[in-house]
């Protein structure tokens, strides 16, 4: 019991950082936005005060009244930018970025006087001081000032966009680990559950004359079938807690199910363990059958074979495991997703069972680019089986070599 508590208090921590995470995401996401925003009325006040400015110096070197079209345009337009500039930067603004605000502001407004002062000079005919303005360091010095102030505010929302990426990233990191651990406790607490059932056995064996042994027995199978009964349902309360974290969450949906998928392969080896009146308890037949049964069809076709071989109890979560995850992988990316043939073939030599799964399938980019969470999670079950999982990829498809020592136990 004290397991189980350990196991659900990891669940809930690692569903409060899987919603950490989310929310990071999505604080990155708004702030991907709102720099944009922001940016893009920064450049437009820019843009606003150059074009006027180059309509003012057009206008006031060529006497064309042509060139006070995009002189009048920037008039117009800068004010505008600048209302939307603050509604973008929003109430949280920091105190440099409202200084940088009223700055900006402040220098634009000078610029523009410093421009219609020289226009208006013109437009009444004194050309003499109206260039005399324009020649004049008011005007460029406040130019000058606005650039820096803009470049800035550039740099300020470049630097709260990375600090959200980098919030992010430290999310996700705490979040993996996490979900490990959680993996090696189920895993933990399914091995304690097969110890268990397998010492049941014993007391049955030994409780056959004896009254006071078969009281024993009976109280030994009322607890494996508690435990049992408490395995599925731990395992059906992690499945809808895994579930409804993803309800409200559509980005978080692959990261969900491909978490329930690997939950759901540890219970389908569970089940495998426990054996039906058909079925022997921990036969590798039943449990590469049982792995490949939910996908199998006339379309997706897959070649068993193989002698009646009985597993130890504890190879069977790992290979369950490794059976599922190829399985996965042949579904998505490999024979069953490219139309190709499945072959897995078995045989036990010198108390070591070799199994040889084969992907016939004409595919030339089979093998993954990195090595991700299911290659970590093959190894992992390569070294609690004691043995070695190879894998190889040709332009024919890919071939997987599983090795395992199975000792007295195995047959």
């Amino acid at each position: 019991m004290a397991l189980l508590s350990v196991i659900g208090f990891a669940m809930i921590a690692g569903m409060v950082l899987v919603f950490q995470t989310i929310a990071a995401e999505r604080a990155e996401r708004e702030q991907v936005r709102d720099t944009n925003e922001v940016l893009v009325e920064l450049r437009n006040v820019g843009n606003a005060a150059l074009n006027a400015e180059t309509g003012q110096r057009g206008y006031l070197i060529t006497l064309d009244r042509r060139y006070l079209e995009p002189y009048e345009t920037g008039r117009q337009q800068y004010q505008q930018a600048l209302d939307r500039l603050r509604r973008s930067v929003g109430p949280d603004a920091s105190a440099r970025q409202i200084q940088l605000l009223d700055r900006i502001e402040n220098l634009t407004q000078v610029k523009f006087s410093e421009m219609d002062e020289s226009v208006a000079l013109l437009r009444s005919g004194a050309l003499l001081d109206a260039r005399t303005k324009l020649l004049s360091d008011e005007g460029q010095e406040a130019m000058v000032r606005l650039r820096q102030a803009i470049r800035e505010m550039e740099q300020i929302e470049g630097n709260l966009l990375a600090d959200a990426g980098a919030e992010t990233a430290r999310a996700e990191a705490r979040v993996l680990p996490l979900l490990s651990a959680v993996m090696a406790l189920l895993l933990v607490t399914l091995i304690l559950g097969y110890r268990l059932i397998f010492r049941t056995a014993q007391a049955e064996a030994r409780a056959e004359q004896s009254f006071a042994l078969a009281e024993a027995r009976d109280r030994a199978d009322l607890l494996a079938s508690e435990l049992n009964h408490r395995v599925k349902n731990l395992f059906a309360v992690i499945l809808a807690i895994v579930s409804m974290s993803a309800r409200d969450e559509p980005e978080a949906k692959p990261v969900i199910e491909r978490i329930s998928d690997r939950i759901r392969a540890l219970l389908t080896a569970h089940e495998v363990t426990q054996g039906t009146e058909d079925e022997p308890p921990a036969s590798l037949r039943n449990l590469i059958e049982t792995t490949l049964a939910p996908y199998r069809s006339e379309s997706l076709l897959a070649d068993v074979d193989g002698p009646e071989t009985l597993l130890p109890s504890k190879h069977i979560t790992p290979l369950g495991l490794v059976l599922h995850e190829l399985t996965t992988n042949a579904v998505k990316y490999g024979a069953w997703a490219n139309g190709g043939l499945l072959a897995v073939k078995w045989q036990v030599e010198d108390e070591h069972l070799t199994i040889n799964w084969n992907e016939d399938c004409a595919i030339s980019d089979l093998e993954p680019e990195r090595q991700g969470f299911g290659s970590m999670l093959m190894h992992s079950a390569a070294r609690q089986l004691g043995g070695t999982i190879d894998r190889k990829f040709t332009p024919d498809g890919a071939a997987v070599l599983i090795v395992i020592p199975l000792g007295d136990k195995g047959r």
